[in-house]
């Protein structure tokens, strides 16, 4: 096409032109023929403009919301599972703390005075109380275990009380009597008043804690005497090889039951599946995941479905990518993130067709407006062509000047049109009004249309990119924060090089960007090096401020000249006079006099040291815990000691080490540490803790990391 004058020649100026003539010199029968073919083409423009512009709208959207939704359900999964395993592992603790509490008090049983105990008091329903059940036939007064048992009364009230999620606590002996701490006193009673016969030694978590041997979980069930739903956690109780009982706590679920019926609500279903397959909790009518009785419920691992199968299998090993599952005839995404310390999985998922529905309204509107603009146009055009058959015999002449100008007029703003929607891609998605769309039309009417939508569409995706933007400074302070604490712990090796007599080398590996556990050596003077290995509860940044805190006030006291039991009683009380969250810190904290290799030492709840003399191999060191630092204000720590021989090697760690699991739930367990020390035992600390942590990384393999990994090894030379 050439442009002289003005005037398009070759295009659909000159076409219109043509026609007039023709028209004025054929009279009406020629102009029927150039109203059509004028209708045909701006039809055809305005249809490929909008077919281009619904595309353009249409992939602009479905891949924001996917990206979106990768983005926020992966991540809201990740962390419901972390929430949750959280919780698990925190009940865990602390049934594995009572564990080591009765433990030590057994051991020492004959140095306790009964204390007295009773059955259930209906008097005091409302409050946590101690109580005694016990088995048919069985007489309490008469139990050898129970009056040592319920001295640990006390602590097991203030655990209850103090817990978010501990409703009682409990300990069966093998004798058959019980001791509950619980806030049911009255419900014990049957309708006569009578209190039933309660059968200890064969209730599931009895059972289940003996055969497994270590803290375990039960299956979902109803309690006995409150039937809400729950799970207990378990843990047996020896002394000297022989089982005394078992203790454990209760868990109950009504709160995870009603936040994944709820889940729906906002916009996406949240389930729970069992170790064993089986859906725990779903929301009603999902379309997916169906609760059924335990016995009837079916293993989704062996589903017929094998991409549910096999997406129900990964879930419960490790983290998922979102991925589109399809189930009875209808497509899913969804993802999943396990709860290692109970073998769960927490699986999200939303149907596919929701997602499509923010794409095909803008859509429907994008139509409706767009038919909107060609009722008005056709009806413009069928106006204007009744008028010019009028007008044609009469003006001649003008009836070609106004073809030019009419046609002008719709072609220049259609082609202007056209051409920016053409252009429109990546991240120029603006359509913006132009007088030359200012046509008082129903053209001006169609470009208003599209503004309109354009406008829409960019608000959208600057929305889009705010939280991406708000997504990148979250993690930008979380690596800030990860920086600020591995420069608080000793990281320059050697810390003293004019020191010849000894060696000394750490390290921690946190699980998250921030850590809970820490490690520190100082020298007190000249010949005294102060050792400590910590472990906070919890993980990420609240952690890692606990961890700053408790470091310095191990080291100030340290300091100060007072020994590790002082010094742990210090911490302790200073810690509990503002720890409103209730968190704790496991601490071994040991002083070594240099020149004679002599170790004094308290343990509050940490794991054992291990130590190898000079012309030996590494064994455990089993010292006697005390309580963990901030579980309970003017609490006193024994110290003890052992001597280091000159050639010897002191090991520390922190449980992330013992606990590191495999995708088959296996521990990494003390006998693989000693394995691992023990390929070779003569080795300079960076070796040691080089191995040690190879050790870890090859039995763990892919397995995501769920603790910090936490090591100090020193050696006398």
């Amino acid at each position: 096409m050439r442009k002289y004058f003005g005037l398009t020649f070759g295009g659909l100026q000159q076409k219109i032109l043509n026609l007039v003539l023709i028209f004025v010199l054929a009279i009406t029968g020629v102009y029927a023929g150039v109203s059509i073919y004028q209708s045909k083409s701006l039809t055809d423009t305005v249809t490929e403009a909008s077919n281009e512009q619904q595309q353009s709208i249409t992939k602009v959207s479905e891949e924001t919301m996917k990206t979106v939704i990768n983005s926020s359900l992966t991540k809201s999964t990740a962390m419901e599972a972390y929430i949750a395993n959280d919780m698990f592992s925190d009940i865990k603790t602390d049934v594995a703390t009572l564990q080591n509490l009765a433990t030590g008090l057994f051991e020492h049983k004959d140095d306790f005075e009964p204390y007295p105990v009773s059955p259930p008091d209906p008097s005091k329903d409302g409050e946590y109380s101690a109580q005694v059940l016990h088995e048919a036939g069985v007489d309490y007064t008469k139990s050898e275990y129970l009056g040592v048992a319920a001295h640990m009364s006390d602590t097991m009230i203030a655990m209850c009380e103090r817990s978010g999620y501990m409703t009682n606590c409990f300990i069966g002996l093998e004798d058959g009597t019980l001791l509950c701490i619980d806030s049911n006193s009255a419900n014990k009673y049957n309708e006569n008043g009578d209190l039933p016969d309660f059968p200890v030694r064969d209730r599931p978590w009895y059972t289940g804690a003996v055969e497994a041997g270590e803290v375990c979980f039960s299956e979902i069930e109803a309690d006995t005497y409150t039937d809400s739903i729950g799970i207990e956690c378990s843990a047996p109780i020896y002394v000297d090889g022989k089982l005394i009982g078992v203790i454990g706590a209760d868990l109950f679920l009504e709160a995870m039951d009603e936040y994944v019926k709820n889940s729906s609500n906002q916009g996406s279903n949240i389930c729970v599946i069992s170790d064993e397959g089986k859906v725990i909790f779903a929301p009603d009518d999902n379309g997916v995941f169906t609760v059924e009785l335990s016995e009837n419920a079916p293993d989704l691992r062996n589903a017929e479905n094998t991409e549910l199968a096999d997406f129900v299998t990964k879930a419960l090993n490790e983290q998922t990518e979102l991925m589109t599952i399809s189930v009875n005839g209808r497509e899913y995404y969804m993802t999943g993130s396990p709860m290692s310390t109970v073998g769960w999985a927490v699986v999200s998922f939303v149907d596919k067709e929701i997602t499509r529905q923010p794409t095909d309204t803008m859509l429907m509107q994008y139509e409706q407006i767009n038919e909107k603009a060609k009722d008005k146009f056709v009806k413009g055009t069928e106006y204007s062509k009744k008028t010019l058959e009028v007008m044609t015999l009469a003006v001649l002449i003008l009836a070609s000047v106004s073809a030019l100008f009419v046609a002008g007029r719709i072609v220049r703003p259609v082609e202007r049109m056209t051409k920016r929607i053409t252009e429109i891609s990546g991240s120029d998605l603006a359509f913006e009004m132009e007088d030359t769309y200012k046509t008082n039309d129903e053209i001006e009417v169609l470009a208003e249309s599209f503004a309109i939508l354009s406008e829409r569409t960019r608000l959208y995706i600057d929305q889009i990119t705010k939280i991406t933007a708000e997504k990148e400074r979250i993690g930008a302070e979380l690596e800030l924060a990860t920086k600020i604490q591995a420069s608080m712990l000793p990281n320059l090796f050697p810390p003293f090089p004019d020191r010849k007599e000894f060696d000394i080398f750490a390290s921690m590996t946190p699980a998250k960007e921030v850590g809970g556990d820490f490690y520190d050596f100082f020298l007190i003077d000249d010949d005294h090096l102060g050792m400590v290995m910590a472990d906070v509860s919890g993980k990420g940044v609240p952690a890692a401020l606990f961890m700053m805190m408790s470091k310095i006030l191990v080291n100030n006291f340290a300091m100060m000249g007072s020994s590790p039991s002082k010094v742990l009683e210090q911490t302790n009380n200073q810690i509990c006079k503002n720890n409103e969250e209730e968190m704790f810190v496991t601490v071994w904290f040991g002083v070594l006099e240099i020149s004679t290799g002599r170790i004094t030492a308290a343990n509050a709840g940490h794991e054992y040291p291990i130590v190898k003399k000079a012309d030996g191999s590494f064994e455990l060191f089993k010292d006697k815990h005390g309580l963990v630092i901030g579980g309970m204000n003017g609490m006193r720590y024994k110290e003890y000691e052992f001597t280091l021989e000159k050639g010897g090697t002191l090991f520390l760690y922190t449980d992330g080490v013992a606990e590191a699991t495999n995708s088959k739930n296996e521990l990494f367990g003390t006998d693989r540490m000693l394995e691992a020390l023990n390929k070779a035992p003569e080795a300079e600390p960076r070796t040691l803790l080089t191995n040690m942590k190879n050790a870890v990384d090859v039995f763990v393999d892919e397995a995501p990391q769920f603790d910090d990994l936490t090591m100090l090894c020193v050696k006398l030379k």
